[in-house]
């Protein structure tokens, strides 16, 4: 449908509470998922939460068969995920690189729980629950975050690993946007 500016940190618009989607399969939510899609396969993203693009509803997209962004990452079902619920499995953290499409440059290493249980909708209302560890559930929680307000350098412990990506991953230095 159309690939959607990606709002910045520093907007305001980033720190809301999203709102519970009320209701599903609707031609509005079907046009608000394609514009997820298209503008996070436009931006080569790894996810992206509609409070990315302006939009107050507690919706994200993520999944990708290989990452451009994350090149050793193990590929993760594509997944809409409407009005998620996350459940820690264990108090077990992980710690790893992110980087976000609202905070193009830069990467910092950010603690997370190392397995989770994720529950939801898809865009028809059906009931999703499952289980994820590794970067799976890295991603999840990452795009989850945005539907709360937060942004992954909120979460970030030690500031000596955080940085642009230019100078951390000069590898990764050919893409568009980071």
């Amino acid at each position: 449908m159309a690939i959607r500016e990606i709002l910045k940190m520093g907007d305001p618009r980033l720190l809301k509470v999203a709102e519970p989607v009320q209701a599903f399969d609707t031609p509005e939510l079907h046009a608000l998922i394609q514009d997820l899609k298209d503008t996070m396969a436009h931006a080569q993203g790894a996810g992206l939460a509609a409070p990315q693009i302006g939009v107050d509803l507690s919706v994200v997209i993520f999944g990708f068969g290989r990452s451009q962004r994350y090149p050793d990452a193990p590929p993760v079902p594509e997944t809409v995920l409407i009005n998620p619920i996350i459940t820690p499995l264990s108090d077990e953290e992980e710690n790893g690189w992110e980087g976000c499409l609202s905070v193009p440059g830069l990467r910092g290493v950010v603690p997370r729980f190392a397995r989770i249980r994720y529950q939801g909708f898809d865009q028809l209302g059906q009931p999703i629950d499952r289980e994820a560890e590794g970067f799976h559930a890295r991603v999840v929680q990452h795009e989850c975050d945005h539907l709360i307000g937060k942004l992954y350098p909120m979460r970030v412990r030690d500031f000596r690993q955080f940085g642009y990506t230019s100078v951390l991953f000069p590898e990764l230095e050919a893409l568009q946007e980071d």
